[in-house]
């Protein structure tokens, strides 16, 4: 029994099947999590083999006892967030579904019971509310919200950045922070781009395109501009970071693996007081020219185990782009262990 849902379980026969009943008690909120045409149910079918038999806000579900009993979490779970207003889209019901199956693996004290509900870790700004898809994305905006130095390490379309610039905008709009400040290394990604005309900031600008469009996801567009304006929100290349001292600020920096040793010294000992730092960046993705270190690998090194620094470690099971991003980091992954084993 739960706030979300009526829920009984009755035997199925055989004793590793269960047969759970949940009934809703709002029409238009079961709607929502079963989705157009039921999609989302045939997506929670397809990916744990359940099979789901909804009528009215009464929601059947058979399978094993684990799959079963998964699918109950994730069906609460979407329950609580439909009451809160939340739209349901099949990347929250996937999202869900990571968490269920990851609850397994995390048994509760002192009783050392399986968790019943999940609970997602959540970023809330004006504009919207994100909330973890994944438990490394749970992770990694928990320690977010303790730490002052955090690293977000993994690859593509994981989240990393994104839920950076989510966690700065929410600091920001409370007044935990005066300001936000985002960077990234000027580097070209395997191209020569020659001569780019306009001032410094029109110069790099295509560099730190990926932090405006998050920006803008998280905070209206005329509140960005004004803050961009006045100063509040302050987007620069690596270089200009020298000699500053990033005091009462939320300070990003973004694809670190393309820094030089040296930058990445320089870039943490900015840290000032009242201050946050994240990094993020993919140390199996250096632009950086031949034989030079990444500055990110070698302070991954360094900085192990020093207290006040955490590390979040991202891998393909946290891609939550198109699937067919994780595919693709996959196979990359396979290509670099049989080259390295040759």
């Amino acid at each position: 029994m739960n706030a979300a849902a009526e829920l009984k379980t009755t035997p199925a026969g055989a004793s590793d099947m269960a047969h759970i009943v949940l009934t809703f008690d709002n029409n238009k909120h079961a709607s929502a999590i079963y989705g157009q045409f039921d999609q989302n149910l045939a997506l929670i079918e397809q990916k744990l083999g359940v099979d789901l038999r909804s009528k009215g806000n009464q929601l059947s579900v058979r399978g094993s006892t684990v799959a079963a009993e998964q699918a109950r979490r994730a069906l609460d779970y979407l329950y609580e967030r439909a009451q809160k207003g939340s739209e349901i889209a099949p990347s929250d019901v996937e999202g869900a579904i990571r968490m269920a199956v990851a609850a397994d693996d995390q048994l509760t004290l002192p009783t050392l019971e399986r968790k019943g509900r999940l609970a997602a870790a959540q970023i809330s700004t004006r504009k919207r509310t994100i909330y973890a898809r994944t438990p490394n994305q749970d992770a990694y905006m928990r320690a977010l919200e303790r730490s002052e130095l955090v690293f977000g390490i993994g690859p593509a379309g994981t989240g990393k950045t994104y839920l950076a610039v989510a966690h700065a905008a929410m600091l920001l709009e409370r007044g935990m922070v005066e300001r936000i400040i985002l960077s990234r290394p000027a580097v070209e990604a395997g191209e020569r781009l020659g001569f780019l005309p306009g001032d410094m900031k029109e110069k790099v600008d295509p560099y730190l395109r990926p932090l405006y469009d998050a920006l803008y996801d998280m905070m209206p567009s005329d509140k960005v501009e004004r803050a961009l304006a006045a100063g509040v929100i302050e987007i620069a290349p690596l270089a200009f970071m020298r000699g500053r001292t990033l005091a009462h600020a939320a300070v990003i920096l973004d694809e670190s693996q393309n820094t030089t040793s040296m930058q990445m010294k320089m870039f943490l000992t900015r840290l000032g007081e009242g201050a946050r730092m994240i990094v993020t960046g993919d140390p199996t993705q250096v632009d950086l020219p031949p034989n030079t270190k990444s500055g990110l690998v070698e302070a991954l090194k360094i900085l192990d185990g020093v207290p006040g620094i955490v590390t979040v470690r991202f891998n393909d099971a946290d891609v939550v782009r198109h699937p067919l991003v994780a595919e693709i980091v996959r196979a990359y992954d396979r290509a670099g262990a049989d080259k390295g084993a040759v």
